[in-house]
C-alpha cells in the first residue's frame, strides 16, 4: 500500500516523520551511499523535525525507520538505482529539509516523483556516451591506437547487450558472463591474429562500468564502519559478480585455446602524454551524459576526477598500486566534500562517484581472479594484490570522508 503523504500544516506528526524518513532513506540507498552515512544523516533530519530518538536500520536493499525507541516502525524496499541527477536531487531535498527550505509535505511529494523523472538528455546523446567513457578509460589503461579503437568497438557490442538485457531477464542475470565472453573472444582473437598487444588491459575498458569495483569498496568501508550486515552482503554480491565476469573470460580463453602468456598484465603506450588528459575529459563528459548530470556540475565532476587521478598517479610513482589507490580515494572523497562545502547545492556523492569509478578496483579484481585460474602459480600474489588495493581504497574513502565530516562540523559550530 502506498504510504500517505505528510500533512502540510502545523508540526509534523509521528506518522508523517516515519513515512518521510523511510522514503528519504530508500532514495539515499538507491544513490549508492554507504549505509552508515545514511543512518547518521537521517537521524539528523529526524532530530530537526522534533524526534531526537529516531531509530534507523539501513541495508543495501531496504530501510526500517521508527520515530522513537519502542514506537511503530515502517519498512521501505529499494528496487532500482538512481541516476546521478536524481541522486543530486535527493541530496538537495535532505539539505533543504534540514535548513527549513522545504516542508515535510513538499519533500515527500518531490521524492515521490523523483523516480519517474525522464533523463535530462535525449537517448541519441546519452546512449552513445557509454562508448565515450569506454574510449576514455582505454586511453588511461591501455593507450595504444589499435587498443583504443578495438576497445571502442567492443564497447559498442556491450552497449547492444545492455539494451537487450532490459528486455530479457535471463540475459540481465547472465550479462557479466556474456559480456566478458563476447569481449574476450574479440580482443584475444585479435591478439592471436597479431592485431594488438596487451589484450588483458584492452578487455577491461568495455567492461569497466559494469564491474562491481565501487560495490566491493563500499562494502569494505561499511565493514570498517561497523556495518557488518550491509558490508558483508555487498562484498559477497560483488565477489559473485566478479566471478561471473572471470568465468566469461576463462570460457573465451578455453574456446580459443590460447596460451596463458596472453594473460600477462602488459601496458602498451604509443599515443603519448596527452592520452591521460584526454581520457579524463572523455570519462567526465561521458558519465555526465549517461547519468544526466546538469551541465553546471560537469566542471566540478572533472575537477574531482583530475584530483583523484593526480593523487593516484603520484602514489603509484612513490610506491605500490595500493598507495595510489589510497591517495586517490582520499583525494576523490575529500575533494567532493570540499566542493560541497563551498557550494552546498552540489551533491558530494555525484561529484565523488565518477572519480571512484576511475580508480577501477573491479578491474584489478578481474585480473586477479582470472590469473587465479589461468596461472595458479601467481594466484597468491595476484590475490593479495587485489585485497591490498581494495583495502587501501576503502581506507582512503574513510579517511577522506572523516576529514570532510570534521570540516562540516567545525563550520556548523562556527
Amino acid at each position: 500500500m502506498e504510504p500517505s503523504a505528510p500533512t502540510s500544516g502545523g508540526p509534523p506528526r509521528e506518522d508523517d516523520v516515519r513515512t518521510l524518513l523511510a522514503r528519504l532513506g530508500a532514495a539515499m540507498i538507491a544513490t549508492g551511499q554507504p549505509v552508515h552515512e545514511i543512518e547518521e544523516e537521517l537521524v539528523e533530519v529526524g532530530q530537526h523535525l522534533g524526534h531526537p530518538d529516531v531509530q534507523v536500520g539501513a541495508g543495501p536493499t531496504g530501510i526500517m525507520v521508527a520515530p522513537a525507541e519502542g514506537s511503530t516502525a515502517t519498512f521501505e524496499s529499494v528496487r532500482v538505482s538512481l541516476r546521478l541527477d536524481q541522486s543530486a536531487d535527493v541530496r538537495r531535498i535532505r539539505h533543504q529539509l534540514v535548513h527549513d527550505e522545504l516542508t515535510p509535505a513538499e519533500a515527500f511529494a518531490q521524492l515521490g516523483t523523483l523516480r519517474h523523472r525522464p533523463p535530462r538528455y535525449p537517448a541519441w546523446i546519452a546512449t552513445p556516451a557509454y562508448l565515450v567513457v569506454t574510449v576514455g578509460i582505454a586511453l588511461i589503461l591501455q593507450p595504444g591506437w589499435a587498443n583504443v579503437a578495438l576497445a571502442g568497438a567492443c564497447g559498442a557490442v556491450v552497449l547492444v547487450l545492455l539494451q537487450l538485457s532490459r528486455r530479457s531477464r535471463l540475459l540481465a542475470t547472465l550479462l557479466p558472463t556474456v559480456a566478458a565472453f563476447v569481449v574476450a573472444l574479440i580482443v584475444f582473437g585479435s591478439a592471436d591474429a597479431g592485431l594488438i598487444e596487451g589484450p588483458l588491459r584492452t578487455v577491461l575498458p568495455p567492461l569497466a562500468v559494469l564491474l562491481p569495483g565501487a560495490l566491493i569498496v563500499t562494502g569494505m568501508s561499511e565493514l570498517a564502519a561497523g556495518q557488518m550486515q550491509a558490508g558483508s552482503a555487498r562484498l559477497i554480491y560483488g565477489t559473485v559478480q566478479l566471478g561471473l565476469f572471470a568465468l566469461g573470460l576463462i570460457a573465451a580463453l578455453s574456446l580459443l585455446t590460447l596460451p596463458s602468456q596472453m594473460m600477462v598484465n602488459e601496458r602498451v603506450d604509443d599515443i603519448g602524454w596527452w592520452a591521460a588528459p584526454l581520457g579524463l575529459l572523455l570519462i567526465g563528459v561521458g558519465i555526465a551524459l549517461m547519468e544526466s548530470v546538469p551541465l553546471r556540475m560537469t566542471p566540478w565532476v572533472l575537477l574531482v576526477l583530475v584530483g583523484a587521478f593526480g593523487a593516484q598517479t603520484f602514489g603509484q610513482v612513490l610506491g605500490p598500486a595500493g598507495l595510489g589507490g589510497f591517495l586517490g580515494a582520499i583525494a576523490a572523497s575529500l575533494g567532493a566534500s570540499l566542493v560541497e562545502l563551498r557550494r552546498s547545492t552540489l551533491a558530494r556523492l555525484v561529484l565523488f562517484l565518477p572519480a571512484f569509478w576511475l580508480l577501477v578496483p573491479g578491474s584489478l579484481g578481474l585480473v586477479g581472479v582470472t590469473q587465479l585460474v589461468v596461472d595458479p602459480g601467481e594466484a597468491l600474489d595476484a590475490g593479495l594484490g587485489v585485497v591490498a588495493v581494495i583495502c587501501a581504497i576503502a581506507l582512503g574513502l574513510l579517511v577522506g570522508s572523516s576529514i570532510g565530516h570534521s570540516l562540516r562540523s567545525r563550520l556548523r559550530r562556527g
